[in-house]
Formats: C-alpha cells, sequence, structure tokens
C-alpha cells in the first residue's frame, strides 16, 4: 500500500513538473516573442530616426553650402568692387605719370640749354616709379597690358627696368646679349624685371652689387639677377614659388595693410605672356637669385649686333649717343660714376639722331633728359594704353 502511493506521488510530480516545464516553455516563447517584436519596432524607429536624421544633415548642409555661397559672392563682389576702384585709381595715376612726363619734356623744349634740367632727371626717375607701381597695381585688378608693335632688345628691356627702380645704380648690366624679345612680351618681362630689380634693392645692403646676367640654356633664354640679400628660408621660397607660379592668387585683402604686389604681379605676368620665375636659388654673394625663363617662343636673335645699333639703343636713347663702357680685367663692364636711368623701352625705327656738336655741361644735361623723356614718353603711354583685344616680396 504504501509502495503504491509512492508511485502515484512520484507520477503526480512528474505530471507537475512536465506541465511547469510546458508552462515555462511557453512563457519564454511569449517573452522571445515579444522581445523580437520590440527589437524590431526599436529598430524600425532607428531607421526612421536615421532617415530624419540623413534628411536634416543633407538639409544643414544646404543650408551650410547656401551661406558658404553667399559669403564667397560677397568676398568676391568685395574683391571685384575693390580692383574696380584700384583699377581706376591706378589707371588715373598712370595718366598722371604720362602728363608729368609731356610737361617734362615741353619744359626741356622751351628750357634746353638750362643747366637746372639735369636735376629734373631725378623728378622723371620718381615718375617712372609711380608709374611703375600704379601699372603693377593695374595688372593686379586685371588690366591688361599696352599693346607695342615692335621688338626690343633684352638688353633694353633690362634697362628700362633699371630704369624704374629707386636704387637704379646699384644694378649692374654685365654683358651685352644679341637677342631681341617679340613684341608682345616687352611690356610684360620689363615689369617682371623691375619688380625682381625692386626686391632685390630692398632686402640687401646699400652698396651691395645687383648683377644681371644673360644665359642661353638649351632652347630658353635666361635673365640672372643675383643680389647680396639675406636670402630666404624653406617656408619663404615656398611662398615665392606658390606666388610666382601663377596659380595662387591671393585676395587684395590678403597682402596686408602696406600690401606688396612684387610677386603676385609677377606671376599673373607670367602665367598670362608663357614665361616662368624662379627665385630658390642662391646667388654667389650668399643672396637670391632670381632667373627670368623665356622659352624660344617669346624671343629672337636680333637682326644687327648691339653696337652696330649704337644709336637707338637703350643706353643711347637716354644720352643720345653711344657711351663708352670701361671694362674690368675679366672684360666685364665697370660702374661708372653715374648712370642715367632710361624708365621705357624705346621703339627702333633704324634711324639714328644726328650728330652732337660740343655743347657746355647744362645743355648736355638739357639733351639727356629730353632724350630721356622723349623715350619715357613713348614707353609709358604703350604701357598705359588699354590692349585691342584680349591684350617682393
Amino acid at each position: 500500500m504504501n509502495r503504491d502511493a509512492l508511485v502515484w506521488c512520484l507520477v503526480a510530480a512528474l505530471t507537475i513538473a512536465v506541465a511547469a516545464a510546458l508552462v515555462l516553455s511557453r512563457r519564454n516563447k511569449a517573452i522571445a516573442a515579444k522581445k523580437q517584436q520590440a527589437e524590431a519596432a526599436l529598430t524600425q524607429r532607428l531607421g526612421e530616426a536615421d532617415v530624419q536624421l540623413a534628411a536634416l544633415r543633407a538639409e544643414l548642409q544646404q543650408h551650410q553650402d547656401e551661406h558658404d555661397k553667399t559669403i564667397q559672392e560677397a568676398e568676391e563682389a568685395a574683391e571685384e568692387s575693390t580692383k574696380a576702384v584700384l583699377k581706376g585709381s591706378a589707371r588715373f595715376l598712370q595718366s598722371l605719370a604720362a602728363e608729368q612726363l609731356a610737361l617734362l619734356e615741353e619744359i626741356q623744349r622751351k628750357y634746353g640749354g638750362h643747366s637746372v634740367l639735369s636735376d629734373l632727371l631725378e623728378v622723371s626717375h620718381a615718375n617712372a616709379q609711380m608709374a611703375r607701381k600704379s601699372q603693377g597695381i593695374a595688372v593686379m585688378c586685371g588690366a591688361p597690358l599696352g599693346r607695342r608693335n615692335r621688338p626690343a632688345s633684352v638688353y633694353d628691356v633690362v634697362r628700362s627696368a633699371q630704369g624704374q627702380i629707386r636704387n637704379f645704380r646699384r644694378v649692374e648690366i654685365m654683358q651685352q646679349t644679341g637677342f631681341a624679345l617679340k613684341a608682345s612680351a616687352v611690356s610684360p618681362v620689363a615689369l617682371a624685371v623691375a619688380e625682381l630689380l625692386d626686391n632685390a634693392a630692398s632686402f640687401s645692403q646699400q652698396g651691395s652689387p645687383i648683377e644681371v646676367t644673360f644665359q642661353r640654356v638649351q632652347k630658353n633664354l635666361c635673365i640672372v639677377i643675383d643680389d647680396a640679400g639675406v636670402g630666404m628660408n624653406d617656408e619663404d621660397r615656398q611662398k615665392a614659388s606658390a606666388l610666382l607660379s601663377g596659380d595662387f592668387r591671393p585676395r587684395l585683402s590678403h597682402l596686408g595693410n602696406q600690401p606688396k604686389f612684387g610677386f603676385p604681379v609677377i606671376g599673373l605676368l607670367a602665367q598670362q605672356y608663357g614665361f616662368r620665375v624662379d627665385v630658390t636659388g642662391v646667388s654667389r654673394y650668399g643672396g637670391v637669385r632670381a632667373v627670368v625663363l623665356l622659352p624660344e617662343e617669346l624671343w629672337t636673335e636680333e637682326e644687327a649686333a648691339p653696337a652696330e645699333d649704337s644709336q637707338v639703343s637703350g643706353i643711347r636713347g637716354a644720352v643720345g649717343r653711344p657711351e663708352p663702357v670701361s671694362r674690368t680685367a675679366h672684360g666685364l663692364p665697370r660702374r661708372g660714376a653715374r648712370q642715367v636711368p632710361i624708365a621705357s623701352v624705346p621703339d627702333r625705327d633704324g634711324s639714328a639722331p644726328p650728330a652732337a656738336a660740343p655743347e657746355d655741361a647744362g645743355r648736355a644735361a638739357g639733351r639727356s633728359l629730353g632724350a630721356f623723356q622723349r623715350g619715357t614718353l613713348s614707353g609709358r603711354n604703350l604701357a598705359s594704353a588699354p590692349s585691342e583685344g584680349s591684350d617682393d616680396a
């Protein structure tokens, strides 16, 4: 009897355990189903949230793009307005410079024999510097250079550039050259070389030499400028190279309170007219070596040797007749006591001035100034006149 009772108790317990297990299994399944439903709902909500977030991000990016575009347009409008104002001002200064040169020429014609006219060379020189600065600003603001109709000796072009800087007496052109720039390259190369010479003079000690030489490298002609300045570090070279390449064009507002137009202007000219400028070299004096590399498309050999064409070359345009050149033991030109700059490249028409009679010092100075003024005025008018058609650190 006791054994049967025990069996029944075991059967009952087993039945209860099975029932409990079934109930627990159903409960677990129900919980898993609810959890799965909850996860699905959460996943759906997260997906919807992601879609909404993506839409919000897209809308925010659109607003940001519109904001950036508005700012860019405002900056470009301000830049163009500034350029327009500066270009107009620069053109006005160029016209004033031309008027001053015309006035000086008229004074020379009226008082040609007076010794005081020699002092007006300094006025003409200052006027040439002002004209160069205004021309550089105009170029930076998008104004074209004046069109020139005739080629010019490379030597004359460098002499022209020399006459447009303050410390022109420190510049030594160490040799003549039998090459000429084509008409389209004369004005841009003259302005670029003037800016490089001015930069060399500004960043080197007074009295230190600035030497210009010419080298033909394969099919390229190089104008090499060596100074005895402080040189540049790697960062300065990188910045200069970027500016001189013409690929990086800084806004006018980025040029500082005392804006330096030199390298940006050179870069624009080099890119527009197809030559290259490099200032990463070191001169034999430890300063900067600047190289203007002119491809064969921009230059040609002169029709006549420079000595045979002396009556109409740049030096003779300044003094009215050939200058004797004193040379060192190595055959290089020796610096004279006083140089007379020319501020622009004279046109060559093949005509020679009449032979000069003996004159006193005052009349000779007057004749020098007159020739200097005529060449300067002619060149300045060509350089400042708007082109027909398209055409420091």
